[in-house]
């Protein structure tokens, strides 16, 4: 019982740090969005607004999961 309590905790810890790294590669992308030319930027920020939710669910599709 120990056991499987320390695997979820820590399949739960891991799939909130990816968020969390997802995140900030997000918020870094919107950061870099500022020095495209204002033709892309609208592209550029809707690519770096992406909610993880989505990007994970693309993930797994492409992974077959």
């Amino acid at each position: 019982m120990k056991k499987i309590l320390l695997l979820t905790a820590a399949i739960l810890l891991s799939a909130c740090s990816e968020k969390a790294v997802y995140d900030n590669i997000q918020l870094n992308n919107r950061l870099q969005c500022d020095k495209v030319p204002l033709s892309e930027y609208d592209d550029c920020m809707s690519r770096a607004g992406k909610p993880y939710e989505d990007y994970e669910r693309e993930r797994q599709e492409a992974a077959g999961s």
